[in-house]
């Protein structure tokens, strides 16, 4: 068991932590009936008390089970943070069912993967994202699409300046199959018996890896409750009056973890943002004494640059931290001038349903993955041979603990390569050479997996590869990364034409094919036209090779 890092264990925490054998339904029926009346959701200024979050919760598992959802069955959950959200996952795991997040931001082509691999009949969806999946339905197994509209939780009196997607007003509903939300709450249906226990499968995030097709990480409410229980229990006003702003998209894990399901877990209140928007957050924070914030970089900078910032009270923050990207140290300084707290790194994976590691808020290190956490053994090995490293040694990081999840769903054989044992226990290998120093904080240095990291948002190249060969001009392509001011990195596609389109399709034209048929953040920023691409004695792409290139080009210009 790794142990260096316990010189530096947070003070009156404990090593181990009991993980509740109960499911994640659980943590809302203790918390309303603990706090009825307390809020669970502010949304925009719309009060939603643990009483009517879990009636809601509630009639919609009922409802779900009207439609056929049973034990083990997955049902897509696809809309931005709202109130749906919360209480549409919640309603899946209390129909004993699996819930499976969808980016928002995906389309019609990708949302097909999803459906064929986890044979959904039934999708939640956001009436703004409504469209992408109409041509879906009926034409595989998915026949049932539940509608939300944001505006029915918006409370008509606020003062806060509203996504378009909120203000929109709830529409008619005219497709086959497609039921409106307040239809199916107001149907009031009574869910069945509780079937789901801790070691049941819970929740699908997905997860993309070199073979472009997006796999599905089997996660159990034992593995979803560690990473709750561990949050709370690591951070400082994590208790019943924690108030926790919510702005990292639930759809991921560190948003779905920090901000849904410990508060629920807690019957702490839930402060909740659609799209973020740095003036309504310092708003928000001020208004209802916000104790906590989980973010990326990138909104802690945009916050930053607010020239407005300092005329916010936001003296109630205990604490505010993320991970996605190394927060730069001097904008780590400028926060901890503005708000006398340091920001507090974490690592984590969908496979890990979120964190294994986080830096003790006594002794954070900058730029850093933290110390692994309460029950969690984490090493560095050779990539090649397996064999355990020592301090300050680079090689691949690998963890065992109690948030580790089950396998990739209907891929045994990459689930198995994606383990290794050691000790007599298995763990998993995340693709992310690193190394820890003398005190046991882990530190990240390169990537064995081809992503790209843009702005917390991560990119796998081979799935771009795979969307972008459906143009019909476009004989070959290799995605790889680009130096980007604002976001770090950003996606640049390396293309080569059919003969008989390369006087007729230009760089622009397929960047916006590419922004039609695939998530924004996915979209290549920078096409190159390339006559071939260079490939290796095996005829593989190089893809290496174009990446190395591209970096060198942009530092000797800089």
């Amino acid at each position: 068991m790794f142990d260096r890092h316990f010189a530096v264990w947070p003070e009156n925490l404990p090593h181990h932590l009991t993980i509740p054998e109960t499911s994640l339904c659980t943590n809302l029926d203790v918390s309303a009936l603990r706090y009825p009346e307390k809020p669970a959701i502010i949304y925009y200024d719309h009060t939603i008390t643990y009483r009517e979050l879990k009636r809601q919760v509630d009639a919609l598992a009922g409802y779900l089970q009207t439609l056929g959802v049973d034990k083990g069955d997955r049902v897509l959950l696809y809309m931005q943070n709202a109130p749906q959200f919360i209480i549409g996952y919640y309603a899946i795991l209390r129909a004993n069912a699996i819930v499976v997040p969808i980016n928002p931001m995906n389309r019609t082509a990708e949302l097909e993967h999803y459906l064929e691999d986890t044979q959904a009949t039934v999708t939640l969806a956001a009436q703004e994202v409504f469209a992408n999946i109409v041509p879906l339905i009926g034409t595989r197994q998915l026949r049932h699409v539940i509608v939300a509209s944001y505006s029915d939780y918006i409370d008509p009196q606020t003062d806060l300046d509203l996504p378009a997607e909120v203000r929109a007003p709830a529409q008619p509903l005219q497709t086959e199959g497609a039921i409106a939300w307040r239809d199916a709450i107001d149907a009031g249906k009574t869910p069945g018996e509780l079937l789901v226990g801790p070691d049941d499968l819970a929740v699908f995030p997905y997860s993309s890896g070199t073979t472009g097709a997006p796999k599905g990480c089997m996660h159990t409410h034992r593995s979803v409750m560690a990473t709750c229980v561990h949050g709370v229990a690591w951070r400082s006003g994590g208790g019943s009056e924690g108030i926790i702003l919510s702005t990292l998209p639930y759809f991921h894990v560190t948003g779905m973890q920090g901000a849904m399901n410990a508060p629920i877990y807690t019957g702490a209140c839930i402060v909740l943002m659609t799209r973020w928007d740095r003036r309504t957050a310092a708003t928000l924070i001020q208004r209802y004494q916000v104790t906590s914030w989980t973010n990326i970089v990138t909104m802690a900078i945009d916050l930053l640059s607010d020239p407005e910032v300092e005329s916010f009270d936001l003296s109630s923050l205990q604490n505010i931290g993320g991970g996605g990207a190394a927060m730069p140290e001097a904008v780590s300084d400028k926060l901890f001038k503005l708000t006398g707290l340091r920001y507090i790194e974490g690592y984590g994976l969908s496979e890990t349903i979120a964190a294994t590691h986080i830096n003790p808020a006594e002794k954070p290190k900058k730029q850093c993955l933290g110390i692994p956490v309460f029950d969690v053994d984490s090493r560095v090995i050779d990539q090649e041979t397996g064999k355990e490293l020592g301090v300050g040694e680079v090689g691949e990081i690998i963890s065992h603990g109690p948030q580790i999840f089950q396998g990739y769903w209907n891929r045994p054989e990459e689930t198995e390569k994606a383990f290794i044992e050691l000790d007599g226990k298995p763990f998993f290998r995340t693709g992310d050479m690193g190394y820890y120093d003398e005190e046991g904080y882990f530190f990240i240095v390169d990537r064995v997996k081809r992503m790209i990291n843009a702005s917390g948002f991560k990119v796998w190249p081979a799935e771009v590869e795979s969307l972008m060969y459906r143009h019909p001009a476009i004989q070959e392509c290799c995605i790889i990364s680009a130096p980007h001011e604002r976001r770090g990195e950003t996606v640049k596609a390396c293309v080569v034409l059919n003969a008989k389109d390369k006087d007729n399709v230009s760089e622009d034209d397929i960047i916006t094919w590419c922004k039609n048929e695939m998530a924004a953040y996915k979209v290549p920023q920078i096409v190159e036209f390339r006559d071939e691409l260079p490939r290796s004695p095996t005829g593989k792409v190089m893809w290496r090779a174009l990446q190395e290139q591209e970096w060198a080009t942009n530092e000797s210009a800089s």
